[in-house]
C-alpha cells in the first residue's frame, strides 16, 4: 500500500511520537514515560525544557489539547498577523490519543533555531503512527516563536517546508499535497487493477 503522511495537520502539518526519549544538543532530555498518559508526559517534558525547545513543547501541547488561542500565541508575530488577516488556522484538530517528544535543537545565528519533534497518534486503522517534524523558530521580544515547520509528506522524499509567515503559499502547498495524494492513490489503484487483469489472463494451470 502507498504510505502517505498522516493528514492531521490540515492535510500537511504534523503527526508526531512516543517511546524512547531523545537528547538535544543543548543537553535537554525530552521523552514520554511508559505508562503515563499524554498530559503527564507533557508535564514531565515541560519541566526539563528551556528556550526554543520549551516553545515548541508549549505549542504542541496546545495543539494536542485543542487550545487554539495558546497555539496562536506561540506563532511569530508575522505568522499570527497574516493567518489572522486571512481568517485561517494553522493548527489541526485536538487529539487526546496523541503523544509527542521534543528532540534536538539547532541554533541558527543569534535569533533563529530549528527544533526536532516526533508525534505519535492513531491512524485511520487505529494503529499508532509516528512522524517527525523540524520547527523553525525566531526569537522575538516575547520569547521564541514558531515561524514554520518542515515535514516529510511522502517517505523517502525531501521534506516540505511550510512557512507560517506566508500562509497563502502554505495553503497552496496543502492543496498540492491533497492533489498529489489523490494522484498517487489513483496511480496505485490503476496499477493494481492492471496487475489483476494480467493475472486473470494468465491463470495458473494445475
Amino acid at each position: 500500500m502507498l504510505k502517505i503522511f498522516g493528514a492531521a495537520f490540515g492535510c500537511v502539518l504534523i503527526a508526531i511520537s512516543l517511546g524512547c526519549g531523545k537528547q538535544s544538543q543543548n543537553g535537554q532530555a525530552a521523552g514520554n514515560k511508559p505508562g503515563a498518559n499524554p498530559a503527564q508526559n507533557a508535564a514531565a517534558q515541560s519541566n526539563k525544557l528551556t528556550g526554543p525547545a520549551a516553545a515548541v513543547h508549549e505549542f504542541l501541547e496546545a495543539v494536542r489539547t485543542g487550545n487554539d488561542d495558546q497555539a496562536a500565541q506561540m506563532l511569530s508575530t508575522i505568522a499570527r498577523e497574516k493567518t489572522a488577516a486571512l481568517n485561517r488556522n494553522v493548527t489541526p484538530p485536538a487529539s487526546d490519543t496523541a503523544k509527542f517528544t521534543i528532540g534536538k535543537v539547532k541554533f541558527v545565528g543569534e535569533d533563529g533555531a530549528q527544533v526536532e519533534s516526533s508525534w505519535t497518534d492513531l491512524d485511520m486503522d487505529g494503529e499508532p503512527r509516528t512522524d517527525d517534524a523540524v520547527w523553525v523558530l525566531r526569537k522575538e521580544a516575547a520569547g521564541w516563536r514558531i515561524a514554520g515547520v518542515a515535514v516529510i509528506i511522502f517517505p523517502g522524499e525531501p521534506p516540505l517546508l511550510l512557512n507560517f509567515e506566508d500562509p497563502e503559499d502554505m495553503f497552496r502547498k496543502q492543496q498540492w499535497v491533497r492533489e498529489e495524494i489523490r494522484r498517487r492513490m489513483n496511480d496505485e489503484m490503476t496499477e493494481l487493477q492492471a496487475q489483476g487483469e494480467k493475472n486473470s489472463e494468465n491463470p495458473i494451470r494445475r
